[in-house]
């Protein structure tokens, strides 16, 4: 995959999931164009929206994924904890439950997923 797109420091981790997701569309448009991809991310992968895209531009030069949108849904952290309570965590990364302090589980927001590809027609 040539490319002149450099790749920045900051970019490593957007560049993995680039490559990974690139991966799997590949494999489900089974050669066509892709036009978009929509996909949900999980506040708690921590992935800097720029950063995915500009990895997008790059992972996806001279393929058929080079014209597509990446069009990114973020997800809140939502957590449960046994003493009833379901919401948002108590600070920025802590799964700690704001009305009891206990750990909560985490039921949103480790998200890394494709909702759908929108494929066209083989050219």
């Amino acid at each position: 995959m040539a490319s002149n797109l450099p790749i920045r420091v900051g970019d490593v981790h957007e560049v993995a999931l680039a490559t990974q997701l690139a991966a799997v569309v590949k494999r489900a448009a089974q050669g066509r164009p892709v036009a978009r991809i929509n996909v949900e991310i999980g506040a708690l992968r921590q992935v800097v929206p720029a950063s995915l895209h500009y990895a997008w531009r790059f992972v996806s030069r001279e393929t058929s994924l080079e014209d597509s949108e990446l069009a990114l849904e973020f997800l809140p952290c939502i957590i449960r904890c046994d003493c009833g309570f379901e919401g948002g965590m108590s600070g920025e990364y802590s799964v700690l439950c704001p009305e009891c302090g206990r750990p909560g589980t985490v039921i949103q927001g480790e998200e890394f997923r494709v909702i759908d590809i929108e494929v066209l027609r083989s050219r």
